[in-house]
């Protein structure tokens, strides 16, 4: 078995027995891809039946040099799902990843936003701005506020469809990693943006493929994640916010927000999607002095000196 033919069998897999959306699956060939190159670079022919550990660790310590640990502990951790699946499928007896450890990784806490800075960067949308006829502005508003008010990842938001919008019942329907489908509430100051979106994207020609995706660019397309980051850019600068901000800034100032206002755990898990609450669970590192202002609330034994 050559490399193309194991990369060609293993997204199948991923596909079909995984249930993995397209850009996962791009994501663990790319790094499969990565390894060939360094074999090729090395004018080294080995095929995946073959290659060995010591082989591998040369690759891990050329990346180790190049990415940081977490991109370093991606790559292993998908690389040895490849060599797994090989082995379930008899190709190899043994992972050349299995003596190879990945490196350890702090808990990095997301960035988030204050309700004030998504205020003023929603405030900064210019509702008047057109392109070729077609207003964006609306488009654009709407688009933040689904981000933030739904918490979403930006290929959710770029996927989202008009047949998942379930206004009456106060839902839509997103689907997460894996083609995994959640329903999330959306509440009406969203879906007031995203009606007159709707109003306004019915003067578009739309592309067949898009008839039913809810946002679009001006040609009728299904918008890109670049569009999304190039729109949050522009507003972070028009208002000079001195933040990284990007599209899973709002989720995680989503998550915060709920948190801190009171919101259960387990609710928000279901919200964002998150397999395990241990993924969830990030969010209540971020804000020390609100949980003690919550202890200071409802404890019996507050922490107020009495006189």
């Amino acid at each position: 078995m050559n490399w193309s033919n194991a990369i060609t069998d293993y997204k199948h897999y991923l596909k079909i027995e995984r249930g993995l959306s397209v850009n996962s699956i791009d994501n663990y060939v790319y790094d499969i891809k990565r390894l060939i190159l360094f074999l090729e670079k090395n004018s080294n022919s080995i095929s995946p039946i073959k290659i060995d550990n010591e082989t591998v660790q040369q690759f891990i310590y050329k990346i180790s040099k190049e990415l940081s640990p977490r991109s370093q502990a991606r790559i292993i951790s998908g690389l040895r799902n490849f060599f797994n699946y090989l082995i379930f499928e008899n190709y190899r007896a043994t992972n050349p990843l299995d003596l190879i450890e990945s490196p350890r990784l702090g808990r990095k806490l997301p960035d988030t936003l204050s309700i004030e800075d998504i205020d003023n960067l929603i405030d900064a949308i210019d509702l008047n701005y057109q392109y070729r006829n077609i207003n964006l502005g609306h488009r654009n508003k709407a688009i933040i506020e689904t981000l933030y008010s739904c918490g979403l990842r930006v290929s959710e938001l770029t996927d989202l469809k008009i047949s998942d919008l379930f206004f009456d019942e106060g839902f839509i329907k997103v689907r997460g990693k894996g083609n995994k489908e959640r329903f999330v509430p959306i509440g009406d100051t969203t879906k007031k943006y995203i009606l007159i979106w709707k109003d306004i994207r019915k003067h578009i020609d739309i592309d067949a493929d898009a008839k039913d995706i809810l946002f679009l660019n001006y040609k009728g397309h299904k918008l890109t994640r670049a569009m999304i980051f190039t729109i949050i850019k522009q507003l972070v600068k028009k208002i000079g916010l001195k933040k990284t901000v990007s599209p899973h800034t709002f989720r995680h100032s989503f998550a915060t927000h709920l948190l801190e206002n009171g919101a259960d755990l387990k609710a928000i898990q279901m919200m964002l999607g998150h397999e395990s609450i241990t993924t969830t669970e990030i969010y209540t590192h971020i804000d020390r002095s609100h949980l003690n202002t919550v202890l200071n609330k409802f404890h019996p034994r507050k922490f107020v000196t009495k006189e």
